[in-house]
This record gives structure tokens, sequence and C-alpha cells, in this order.
């Protein structure tokens, strides 16, 4: 068996090259995405060195935006994306509408054609889902009004660019390009295939298909797949038939419907959030998610060729500002136009201001159809670098400006009421506000060990604070008065709002070690009284919680253990 293959030597490099950079970006205070998009560059073909394999780095790309869109379809239900409508399907079409105009325009001055103009525009006008979601997830958005029209937003965006791939080879011949045949068969020889209205009433009919597939026969199996494998009691199986379902119905969505591979995870995820599986699907996700995303952003870079940047300086900088500034000034002026805040439209505007996956997909068609010439990939690629780079900076800035956006809603001008058609949003998270309880528990998780831990103390009337992930246990717990943190723990500021320093216990029910070393070492840096009472599943995990400062751990195996002997040990005792 040999022992190189381009797989495993792409995967290798991609993601070693990504921690080494990603290390270092994070070290200057930058954000990953520029250290895992330089590591790309550096394997790419246009560097010296060794170059990954081009054709199989996207592939292992799509599988982490596939487990990522899965991963937001558990948290996103259809009444989510129904009530953002509104404001999600004309705004989203608006604003592919006037950037397309603009970079329609740029191509006229640099002498394309219309046909190239088309699929240029339409390339710098659909944001990256990875870098959006990326960016609310960091900020505990997504759970926000913000949030879920920034998801509903990209969704529309995903649906406009898989209709525009349906459409480009039937209307390519009438723009200038290669004329795509288009085999008559079945319902598509009825509607007259290869024109503009065929290609439109099948993808209409594939799209509405795959929806009304997913919500009659997939509502009903997906969850009662996952049921059953959890009654095996196998956790190998569940993780198992989790990426199955992921990866299955996006492929399949694909290869029967012609909807992306995003679309059908997503509308997975959506299923089975009815499912009360929902968060154990998520959690094992997670790794292979993040993985496979570093992947994404690593082959981004490598199709990116440094010289466009001294070869064409002004074409670069017209495409990189219609990204940025022209995709800000669409969103911002529609969002605004629809009577949301000034900080929903700041958040959308900064949102927006990138592209990604569908733009890359959208100009290899156009050159494969001999629309778009090799210099317009190369001036998308290259925006689409500088603007997943110049991204994050652009959240830094939103978030400096959350002291005057809060201060500024907070005190409208006096004597103006607001408009009576104004939506009336819930946009800033409950959880984040800073909690006023003294002498408290802080509960972090709410799964089946955190429950049982929390109803006991409520029970004592001790007081306590939650800290939990999950929309369904948050909300249930507010209808009770209990005081809920949403995010993760570990994150910065959390356990300051939650009034660790004067907490008097932490009680972290969560099973992963690591995120319970960070937040252990930050509580008792603020609060070296407090008591920190943590669960382990090893000796090993134990040693490594006392290090970072818990007083008590609880190992489950060996309290059942204990349980055990106890009852046999009682049994004994009575027949003696």
């Amino acid at each position: 068996m040999p022992h190189h293959t381009s797989l495993i030597a792409t995967i290798v490099a991609g993601l070693g090259l990504a921690f080494v950079f990603g290390a270092i970006a994070n070290r200057l205070r930058l954000s990953p995405l520029v250290g895992y998009l330089l590591a790309g560059v550096l394997i790419g073909p246009f560097t010296p060195g060794y170059v990954a394999d081009q054709a199989l780095a996207p592939q292992l790309a799509e599988i982490g935006v596939i487990l990522l869109m899965f991963g937001v379809g558990l948290h996103f239900s259809v009444s989510d994306l129904m009530a953002v409508r509104t404001i999600a399907v004309p705004g989203a079409l608006g604003q592919i509408a006037f950037v397309t105009m603009l970079g329609f325009g740029l191509s006229h001055l640099m002498g394309w054609s219309p046909g190239a103009g088309l699929v240029f525009g339409l390339s710098l006008s659909v944001a990256s889902t990875v870098v959006v979601l990326r960016a609310l997830q960091e900020r505990r958005l997504v759970d926000t009004e913000r949030g879920k029209i920034a998801v509903g937003w990209l969704i529309v965006e995903d649906l406009a660019m898989v209709l525009a791939l349906v459409l480009l080879p039937a209307v390519s011949g009438l723009l200038g390009g290669k004329t795509a045949a288009t085999p008559a068969s079945g319902l598509a020889a009825l509607l007259e295939p290869g024109s503009v209205w065929a290609a439109l009433g099948l993808t209409v009919l594939k799209v509405g298909a795959f929806v009304v597939v997913m919500m009659v026969v997939g509502r009903r199996l997906i969850p009662a797949v996952l049921h059953w494998v959890a009654h095996t009691g196998s956790r190998e199986l569940f993780r198992l038939a989790v990426l199955a379902i992921a990866l299955g119905v996006a492929f399949g969505s694909a290869e029967l419907f012609g909807v992306s591979f995003a679309l059908g995870a997503f509308f997975a995820g959506m299923i089975l959030a009815e499912s009360t599986l929902s968060q154990q699907a998520a959690q094992e996700t997670l790794p292979l998610r993040d993985a496979f995303a570093v992947l994404f952003f690593v082959s981004v870079g490598m199709l990116f060729d440094p010289t466009v940047l001294i070869r064409q300086p002004l074409p670069v900088l017209g495409a990189f500002l219609i990204v940025v500034v022209g995709n800000a000034i669409a969103a911002y002026a529609i969002v605004r136009l629809f009577r949301r805040s000034l900080k929903t439209a700041l958040t959308m505007a900064a949102s927006l201001s990138q592209i990604g996956e569908f733009s890359f997909i959208l100009t290899g068609l156009g050159v494969d159809l001999g629309l778009l010439p090799e210099a317009g990939r190369d001036l998308v690629l290259a925006a689409a670098l500088l603007s997943i780079i110049v991204n994050p900076l652009l959240f830094v800035g939103l978030d400096a400006l959350a002291p005057w956006l809060k201060s500024r809603e907070a005190a409208p001008d006096a004597g103006k009421e607001p408009p009576a058609t104004a939506a009336v949003e819930t946009d800033d998270e409950p959880g984040l506000v800073p909690t006023a309880l003294t002498d408290h528990a802080v509960l972090v998780g709410y799964g089946r060990v955190g429950r049982l831990v929390g109803e006991e103390l409520l029970a004592k009337g001790q007081p306590l604070l939650v800290i939990e992930e999950r929309r369904e246990a948050i909300d249930a717990l507010r209808a009770r008065g209990v005081e809920v943190i949403s995010g993760n723990a570990a994150q910065e500021g959390l356990l300051e709002a939650a009034g660790i320093a004067r907490a008097r216990w932490l009680i972290s029910a969560i099973p992963n070690p690591f995120e319970n070393a960070t937040l252990m070492e930050q509580s008792r840096t603020a609060n070296p009284s407090i008591e920190i009472i943590a669960r382990a599943h090893s000796d090993a995990e134990v040693e490594y919680l006392r290090r970072y400062g818990a007083n008590f751990i609880i190992v489950g195996e060996t309290e059942i253990a204990r349980g055990m002997t106890a009852h046999i040990a009682s049994r004994l005792a009575d027949r003696g």
C-alpha cells in the first residue's frame, strides 16, 4: 500500500499550515481566518514549493459547508424563517440586483461582454455563509432578531444562486457563450428544453419537490431513524447516523433535485430540530464541522494568484469596493427602508460585505461556458480573499460602536413617536444583561445532568443562574423566572455577566474537559474563593480539572459502580 496519497497530503498540509498560520494570526490579534487563507495561498499553484491537490481541497471544504448548514438548521425552525420573510426575501433580491448592476458597470469599463458582466456582477453579490455564520456565532447573535434576519437573507441568496446556476447554461448562447445541450426527456421535453422558461420551470418544480419530500417524508423519517439509533445505546452509531443524514440528504438533494449541498443540509437540520435529540446531534457534528470549515478557507487561498494584485490593481480595487461598500450600502439601505433599527442595519451591512463559496461556483461555471474570461475569475478570487480578511475588522468596528448604538436607541429624540408601522424588534439577547444576583450558583449546561442539579437547587431555594445554548431550554427556564444567559460559558465577558466574582458555586455539567478547564481558570481568577464542582469520565480528566481549580469532581462511572456495590452490600447484609 502506498504511503503517500493526494488526499492525505492535502488534509495534512491544509490543516497543519492552517494551524500554524492561524495561531500566528491569533497571536497578532487578527482573525484566525486570515491565517487559514494565507495557508491556502502557500500550498497553492501560484507560490513555490509544495502544491496541494486543487480538485480535492474544494470537495473537502464542501463537507464543512454541509455540516455547518446542518448545524444552523438544527437551531433555525420554519417559523423563524417565515417570521423574517417580509424583509429577507425582498432584501436579498434587492441587494443582489443592486450589486449585480455595479459589477456589470465595472465589467463594461473593462470592455467585457454583457454575459461576462452578468456573471461577474452576480459573483460579487452573494455572501459566504461560512463567514457570516462564524461571525454571528462568535457574538451569540444567531438566535437574535439580527441573526435570524441574516440567516434568512442568506437562504434567499442561496436559492437565487441555485436558480442562476440552472439558468446560465440555458441562456449562455444568448449572452455570447457556449450553448449547453439539454436532453429532451420526460417533463423537460414538454417544456421545450434549452429555453429560459424550460429551465426556470424545471428548477421551480425541482425545488418544490424537494421541499415537499423533506416536509412530508423527511419530517417523519429523519427523527424516527435517530430515535431508533439512540435507543440502541451506541454513541458511535448515533454519531454515524447524524453524519450519514447530514451528508446523505445534502448529496441526495443535489443529485435528485438540483439544489445546493448547503440548502439540502440546512433543511435536514431544520427537520431534525423538531426532535428532542437535536442538541446531541449538534454536538456530535461540531468537531468535524470545524475541521472541514478550516479546509474551506484553505481551498479559497489555494485558488488565489497573488500577482493579480500587481498586474491589475485598479480592477481589483474596484471589485473589492463593490463587494465591501456596495453590498454594505445595499443591505443598510434596505434594512432601514423596512424601518429596522440602526444596529440591525449595521449588522447586516457588516455581515454581507464579503463573498465566498457560491461566487467561486458561479465564476467556474462562467469560465466553462465561455462567458467570463479567466481575468474575471482572478478578480473575484482577489475580492473574495480581501473581503474575508477585512470582514472581521468590520465586526470589530461594530462592536466598538455598540455602546453608542445602545445609548442612541435608549434615548430617542424628544417629542418623536415611532412610526405606527415600524417593526418591533427583540434584537438584544436578554441573557447578556449582567445579573444582580449575589452568593448564587452558576450552573453551566442544562442537559440531562444539569437539569437534575438545577431542579434540586431550585427546590431548596438556592439563587441560581444558568448558562445554556439551547433555545428551548432557555425559553423554558425564563418562563419559570430562572435567570439564564445564552451562549458558551468560555466566551469572553459571559462569566462576568453571570456575576462569577460574587458567586458561591460554579457547577459545570458539561462533559468537555477542555471547555471546563477554560471556564474554571477564568472563574478562579475572578473569584479565588468560589467552589468549583465539575464532572469527568476518567481519572486523567480528574487530574486535569484539579490542576485548573476544581474543588469537587464527580466521575459518572465511579458513582454508578458505587451505587451498584452499595445495593449489593445492603442485600448481602439483609441475608446475613
